[in-house]
């Protein structure tokens, strides 16, 4: 019938050949189709070696790729620095999950991204820094995530717009005037809205609206009268609001 899906067939693996027949199996801490160490099937596996986290040792320089990365997991982390020049990325991402962070120096060149942007995530702070001009932007964001603010000058003009942004949001307050000026409006904006009033006083002529308008609505109202015939009909209606409330009060004060 066309309304039935097929069953899912489950690996099986030949437990007669298997050393464990004798241990595991006898105590349930295995099962065919179900908890497998010898099936090339990631969830058999890691079922495995939930059931027998002793054992994953000694599948750490097994042929199969995925055997190795899952008994990464189990192992104790004296025997994983073994796996750090790891032939497969997978294993040594899981390896940079593990490793204490003041062992992940040794990681820090990897070539796989998602290996170093792990170990970005959870480096100590000390190493952190040297991987501020990696190639790929997503490591470089992760970096800039982490380091104090004072330290983010060096991606003030990072080539990548998200890791800008991030420093945008990250920068300290009195810093910001360096990104004013940034070639995405994105960036400007971001730097409008964390801006002191006296200091959003540049953004009143940028040529984006949202930002002239996010700085109009802060800076004192002298700065404001040269935007009376801007372009954007909400930035005139913003300006017109806030000089007339001046006016109102200075009403009521005669």
């Amino acid at each position: 019938m066309s309304g039935l899906q097929s069953p899912v067939t489950l690996p099986v693996a030949d437990c007669s050949l298997c050393p464990f027949r004798s241990k595991t199996l006898l105590m349930g801490r295995c099962m065919p189709g179900d908890i497998c160490i010898f099936i090339e099937s990631g969830r058999q596996i890691d079922r495995f070696f939930r059931m027998n986290p002793a054992y994953a040792v000694h599948f750490l320089q097994d042929k199969f790729w995925e055997r190795r990365a899952i008994a990464v997991r189990y192992a104790p982390l004296a025997f994983l620095p073994a796996l750090i020049a790891d032939e497969d990325e997978v294993v040594r991402r899981a390896v940079a999950f593990r490793l204490p962070a003041l062992q992940l120096h040794c990681l820090l060149d990897d070539p796989d991204r998602e290996v170093r942007m792990t170990v970005a995530e959870r480096i100590d702070l000390q190493f952190l820094e040297r991987l501020a001009d990696d190639a790929d932007y997503i490591v470089r964001l992760t970096v800039a995530k982490r380091l104090p603010a004072g330290r983010l000058f060096r991606f003030i003009q990072d080539e990548e717009l998200q890791v800008r942004k991030r420093v945008a949001e990250r920068l300290p307050e009195i810093s910001l005037g360096l990104m004013a000026t940034d070639a995405s409006a994105d960036v400007r904006r971001i730097i409008a809205e964390r801006m002191a009033a006296e200091d959003a006083v540049q953004l009143l002529d940028d040529s984006d609206w949202v930002v002239r308008y996010t700085a109009a609505a802060k800076v004192n109202p002298a700065h404001l009268p040269p935007l009376h015939n801007d372009p954007e009909p909400d930035v005139r209606d913003l300006v017109l609001q806030r000089l007339n409330s001046i006016t109102i009060k200075d009403d009521k004060n005669d």
